[in-house]
């Protein structure tokens, strides 16, 4: 809040000089301007007084005001921990720490959150967040030698690097060997289900989903990937049921069920729909992901809305300059730029 204290040009210039005129006051004047210089010394000291003590009020109920604000709205984490951890915020991947165990800007939303960190070669911790946890934070990560576990974080790095089906393979091989050493790891199960879909082997990716469900019931997650599964085998009823009812779970809080979604309504050629559902994951991943951007491109250029498809595009590029879509991106804009000359 911008706070403007106007003070009297008195206080400061009566007689103006070069110097103030009320130090070169004779003291061999009457003893009536003696009184006078009194009193307006005196009423200049309690005019000073009272502005300052004005400024001070004010900047304390701006600071006030501020922390709402910053209460009522979004917030920033800086996440300290091992170096390459992977971050989930409510269940919400939103980043990896950097060389030196550093993920800054996480965008969090007022109230309570759930945190969760994993490394390689450390014990995974998920722990709760405080409404008033903001900047900085650290969490410390202790050295784990459950083999159920370091063959799970095998898997999940096997999955998010694989570029081809032999290497896709070789990730489900250690999701398996994990579960063979611990069954009831659920996590395990949707990560095997995402592979053996990525394999097109939908079947199989299916009966993973329920084998997550058997130990934890309500899990938004497996029902996201549970609506892709079904999305891809045309299977469009299950698949919009599947993410609805992530949606549920989640309490409407599942970017990847959005997006879900929104793939749904550009199959059917309503791109105005789908555009909503792409902007609601991007909100909730508060401006992460670039992929979806391009997505969200795609389907105001099918709509005929080339102004606000450039921007989803410029939003891609903004992110991921050097991404795998950024040249086919760029040409895109391009062409749309000529469409659209006044943007």
């Amino acid at each position: 809040m911008r706070v403007l204290a106007l003070v009297s040009r008195e206080d400061y210039t009566q007689r103006a000089s070069g110097r103030n005129s009320i130090t070169r006051l004779s003291l061999q004047r009457t003893p009536c301007r003696l009184r006078h210089l009194a009193v307006n010394v005196l009423k200049m000291k309690s005019r000073i007084f009272l502005a300052g003590l004005l400024l001070a009020v004010c900047a304390s109920v701006a600071a006030t005001q501020q922390r709402t604000e910053t209460a009522g709205g979004t917030g920033t984490l800086t996440i300290v921990s091992e170096p390459n951890a992977v971050v989930w915020v409510d269940e919400i991947r939103r980043g990896t720490t950097n060389d030196g165990g550093r993920l800054a800007q996480v965008r969090v939303s007022s109230g309570a959150h759930n945190l969760r960190v994993r490394a390689a070669g450390f014990k995974e911790l998920a722990m709760p967040l405080a409404a008033a946890e903001r900047g900085e934070m650290r969490v410390r990560l202790v050295r784990t030698t459950d083999e159920a576990e370091l063959a799970f974080q095998q898997a999940e790095a096997a999955r998010e690097t694989a570029r081809d089906d032999e290497a896709r393979q070789r990730a489900a091989d250690l999701y398996r060997r994990a579960l063979k050493i611990r069954f009831a790891l659920p996590a395990a199960h949707v990560g095997l289900a995402r592979v053996l879909l990525d394999l097109n082997d939908t079947n199989r990716a299916l009966a993973e989903i329920e084998l997550a469900r058997r130990y934890r019931a309500v899990y938004a997650e497996a029902s996201a990937v549970e609506g892709r599964i079904y999305r891809e085998a045309a299977q469009t009823d299950e698949a919009v049921g599947s993410f609805n009812r992530a949606l549920r779970e989640s309490h409407g809080f599942q970017p990847e069920a959005h997006v879900g979604i929104g793939r749904v309504y550009e199959d059917k050629g309503q791109y105005e729909l789908a555009a909503r559902e792409y902007q609601i994951a991007i909100d909730q991943l508060a401006d992460t992901e670039p992929v979806i951007y391009q997505l969200l491109g795609a389907a105001y250029e099918k709509s005929g809305n080339n102004k606000e498809a450039i921007t989803a595009y410029e939003n891609y590029l903004r992110l991921a300059p050097n991404g795998s879509l950024a040249p086919a991106v760029r040409s895109i804009v391009e062409q749309l730029k000529i469409q659209q000359p006044e943007f």
